[in-house]
Order: C-alpha cells, then structure tokens, then sequence
C-alpha cells in the first residue's frame, strides 16, 4: 500500500531494503509501473556489466543500469524514477538475528545526489524477502568469522560475508512466502541555505532510514496479525488483503 505517496511525474527515488531473496528488486518496479505507467531504473552494483548474460539481460530489460553516481545524475537530469538500495550486496547476506534490518553504514550517496537535485526520495518497505530462505549462522560464529576472512581476501570487502541457509527443510527449496510492500511519504531533500552539503546528506539519510524502519516494523505488525499468511498457495489470489 501507499501508491498514493508517489510523484504523479514519476520524478522521485525509490529507497528500499534488500533481503535475501531478491524479490524486491523485481516487485517494487512492477508494482510501481503498474500504478504509473513508468518504467523504473533499478541502480545495480558495479558488476552488473560483468555478470554472465541470462542475469545480465534480465536486469537489463527491467531497466537497470550501474549504480553510479553518474548514471544517478544522468537519470536525474531526464526524470527518470530510481530505484536504489543503500545496503548494497553486504546487505543480502543476513545471518541469524539480522532479518529485516538495514546495513547502510557509510552509504549517504544516496542522499546527496538527490539533494543535489531536489529529488524526493520515497521510502520503500518489504518484508517477507528474508524468509524464503533462513540462516541458520551467526555473524559472530565460526563460519560468519570465516566467510568474512574469505571474502575481504577475494574482495576486499570483509563485509560482504555470506551465511549458510536453508529453505523448506533442510534443503535450497525457496520457501513461499508473502510479501508485504508499502511506500512510505516522499522525503523532501531539497538543502535550508547556510548548512553544509555532507551534512545536509547524512540528515537526509538519517530521516530515510528512519522512515524506512518504521515501515518495516508496521508491516512486521500487519505480518503478525494477518490470517493469510499461511494460506494454500491455491488460495492466495481471494486473500489481496489481511
């Protein structure tokens, strides 16, 4: 819900929260070009244009392109709507304890190009990601201290540390699970004369994450008082709404 909160002009940049399965990066634009009409450009990770040619293409054709500050600008510049995770990969990753949370420490670039160019920034929540598949590991644990080593030694990046899951059972099954999306009320990042410019963008920030969480917990709430959500899948199409 919410579709009401975006920019009719499909001038705006959706914020939202990566998860396990990925189905966000899929659902957010359809569900927005089915309420506007507009195609939405997904900012994707500087692979992209390295990936082999099925994950490629598929991104392509949903409309991403690299997230990049350049490519944000040049979207901008055109009015495009964006969509941006600020947790980036590091935040797929989700040991024990971590589902449904966001990782964006020192990622405010976000903030600051939209606040370069007066974009509002819409706040968009999904919960039900990072149940398809469950870890069943610690960040803190033998194999969550491992795959950190692994990865800052592969990458570079000890915060790309990926757990060990299970989806139905003991096995990769995905888990059929409901979603629940909501758009939460345009952010307005537009800079007050006399404050800095880094400054202005990590206020920015602070606000969009806290919006972002409260979606979070509210969907959380509509999650654990929904009668539906364990419907037979045969059944889920008379079940739109809790």
């Amino acid at each position: 819900d919410g579709l009401e909160h975006l920019p009719r002009d499909g001038r705006f940049l959706l914020v939202g929260n990566h998860t396990q399965s990925g189905t966000e990066a899929f659902l957010i634009p359809y569900v927005v070009r089915r309420e506007l009409g507009t195609l939405v450009r997904p900012l994707t990770d500087r692979a992209f244009s390295r990936m082999p040619a099925p994950a490629a293409d598929l991104l392509a054709a949903c409309g991403a392109t690299v997230g990049a500050p350049e490519s944000a600008r040049e979207l901008m510049r055109h009015d495009q709507p964006i969509l941006v995770f600020p947790g980036g990969g590091r935040e797929i990753g989700k040991f024990k304890g971590e589902e449904n949370t966001l990782n964006w420490r020192g990622r405010a670039g976000f903030a600051r190009i939209a606040a370069e160019h007066d974009y509002p920034i819409v706040p968009a929540g999904l919960i039900g990601g990072d149940d398809v598949y469950r870890s069943f590991t610690t960040r803190d644990g033998a194999w969550g201290r491992f795959s950190a080593s692994l990865s800052n030694r592969l990458a570079g990046k000890p915060d790309m540390a990926m757990p060990l899951v299970r989806g139905i059972g003991p096995t990769m099954v995905p888990r059929p699970q409901r979603m629940y999306l909501r758009f939460a009320e345009p952010i307005d990042p537009t800079r007050p004369a006399g404050v800095a410019a880094d400054e202005w963008a990590d206020t920015v920030k602070a606000r969009t994450q806290r919006s972002l969480e409260a979606v979070l917990a509210q969907l959380l709430e509509i999650r654990g008082t929904d009668p539906y959500r364990h419907l037979n899948p045969l059944a889920w199409r008379d079940a739109i709404q809790p």
